[in-house]
């Protein structure tokens, strides 16, 4: 199987116990960004275009850990940006490991080579290394020639180092679905543990805005590559149901809450995908955001998401509630023939609204405000003031 079974089992068991104390909304997984700086500049990426001052920030290793004791959630997948980059980062790695937290680190995968010698294999660590099909795909998506080769060394480097490795294959609407049956039979022959797969959502600020899936494709293309892929015994790191809902076969509403994320911005509301707000703790978070805005349905943002971080949670919600269908899923894969389940209607969906400018301004203002010459003349202030005051007592 694509997961553990220990780690099956402890997620299992905390998300059974968190519906057995009857708490309604909970995560899942913790999405840690600690930068968004990257080495590559993708054109379905909603985050290249950031000013140099905030691609230059971090998260320090005890925010990261920070973050982590306010979620709570068993799994943490570190991504960014290119989070190698980060020059902690096997700090932050080795402090969630150490609570036993199951930590993906997510990675296209050029540095790897360089760093791999800064972690050690472990049962609660995976390499996550980003791989959006084969060498003509992957090149394309990337935009740069090369990247897909190092992307399989860096893979074949970490299988030979004893490491668990997943790769994340994000798809659009120029995806062949035979050419992706073929690399998915291709990276299980390299021994990658798993595949995690969805397809792309468009960022507003994503340099390429032709090539995002809609709804309607995305299941179309989905059932076409399963339908390739029966007996190939391809593992997925999802929920059989996820799998299941991108061939067509359920009506999901989405989870925003079940991979919460943790930026150099604050916690991103509402998902990990849409930044329209932050909230300075995780419990503001979960308490202030006014969550029935969101979704499939009601906000023109969400329309055609299809993606696993709103929709695995409410997988594997439903797993638990009607564990006799993910196990006829399990057994039989997704459907992939037949009328789909019905769409939801997008008529009285809102429009959407644009804060991107407003929320740069305001990060900018803060990183001046807390820049070391900001401070030290704040610092010089004040204690000119003191010698003033004290200069006048003393006359």
């Amino acid at each position: 199987m694509a997961v553990p079974l220990m780690q099956a089992v402890r997620v299992g068991s905390y998300v059974v116990k968190q519906h057995l104390t009857a708490r309604k909304k909970y995560p899942l997984v913790l999405m840690l960004e600690p930068l968004f700086r990257c080495n590559l500049a993708c054109s379905g990426c909603g985050k290249i275009d950031y000013p140099a001052e905030i691609l230059n920030q971090r998260l320090s290793v005890q925010e990261c850990l920070d973050a982590d004791a306010e979620c709570g959630a068993p799994v943490v997948a570190v991504a960014g940006g290119e989070p190698l980059l980060h020059k902690d980062m096997p700090k932050i790695v080795q402090g969630l490991i150490a609570r036993k937290r199951y930590v993906y680190l997510c990675t296209n995968g050029l540095l790897l080579e360089k760093k791999i010698d800064d972690y050690h294999p472990s049962p609660f660590f995976s390499w996550d290394i980003h791989l959006d099909g084969d060498q003509s795909m992957h090149d394309a998506s990337v935009c740069q020639e090369g990247v897909y080769e190092r992307a399989i060394l860096a893979i074949k480097i970490a299988k030979s180092k004893g490491f668990r490795v997943s790769i994340n294959c994000t798809l659009y609407d120029n995806a062949n679905p035979e050419k992706v049956a073929s690399f998915f039979d291709y990276v299980m022959e390299l021994g990658v543990d798993g595949i995690m797969t969805a397809p792309g959502y468009a960022y507003e600020r994503a340099p390429d805005q032709e090539h995002f899936l809609n709804r309607k494709k995305t299941k179309q293309l989905f059932r076409t590559i399963f339908s390739l892929g029966k007996g190939h015994k391809w593992r997925f790191t999802q929920s059989p149901l996820f799998l299941n809902f991108l061939a067509g076969n359920e009506q999901y509403q989405c989870t925003p809450w079940g991979k919460p994320l943790r930026t150099v911005f604050g916690w991103q509301r509402p998902c990990y995908l849409l930044g329209e707000g932050y909230a300075s703790t995780f419990a503001e978070l979960m308490h202030d955001t006014q969550w029935d805005l969101y979704g499939t349905g009601n906000y023109e943002k969400c329309a055609n998401c299809m993606v696993h971080s709103g929709y695995e949670s409410t997988a594997v919600r439903d797993a638990v509630q009607r564990p006799w269908h993910i196990a006829k899923v399990a057994f039989t894969g997704p459907k992939v023939q037949g009328p789909m389940a019905p769409e939801i209607d997008l008529s009285h969906q809102r429009r959407a609204d644009y804060v991107y400018g407003a929320q740069v301004e305001n990060l900018l203002e803060k990183i001046k405000l807390n820049s070391p010459n900001k401070r030290s003349l704040a610092i010089r202030r004040v204690t000119k003031t003191k010698l003033e005051e004290s200069a006048s007592v003393n006359f």
